[in-house]
């Protein structure tokens, strides 16, 4: 039986004061998963608490060329490529902002060892394009995300990372 969606007030673990910034809807719905391992509620809550900062840290990265911001929130193959998006960048002497309006996720998949969560993530955003302070292009973005995350010494971390137009 599918579990209702539940609507994230409060992006999960950030306090209502900083909500005074404008942050995008999270929904989540709860993991419908024909999987021997069972679902921690903890477990769910911090995989996707620690996958909405992975987008705070990607788009403070791709906005400030930092590309030393994505570490402690992605891993392998998605590491390299948004390392790699931002080297890009720098070359082109462009930066990438993204206002993300809404995440709509869900968990699909856990593994029996515990050792990687995969969820997909229908997200809404705009992507704006600068050199400088100059707005070069402004696009609204509908997009699927699947990632799949990684546990490491204190938070999950974003190991996949790959998105599919809509």
């Amino acid at each position: 039986m599918k579990t209702p969606a539940i609507i994230v007030a409060c992006m999960l673990a950030f306090p209502c004061a900083v909500m005074a910034q404008a942050q995008p809807s999270v929904q989540v719905d709860l993991p419908d998963l024909h999987s021997p391992r069972p679902l921690a509620q903890q477990t769910a809550d911090s995989a996707i608490r620690d996958y909405i900062q992975s987008w705070k840290s990607m788009k403070t990265a791709m906005a400030q060329n930092r590309a030393g911001l994505l570490s402690p929130d992605f891993v392998g193959s998605a590491l390299e490529k948004l390392t790699s998006t931002v080297q890009e960048q720098v070359k082109a002497s462009i930066h990438t902002r993204y206002v993300d309006r809404s995440h709509k996720i869900q968990i699909v998949f856990y593994s029996p060892e515990g050792l990687s969560i995969q969820l997909v993530d229908n997200v809404e955003y705009d992507e704006q394009v600068y050199n400088g302070d100059t707005l070069l292009t402004s696009q609204p973005v509908s997009a699927r995300y699947t990632s799949v995350l990684t546990p490491s010494e204190t938070r999950w971390r974003v190991r996949v990372f790959q998105a599919t137009p809509e």
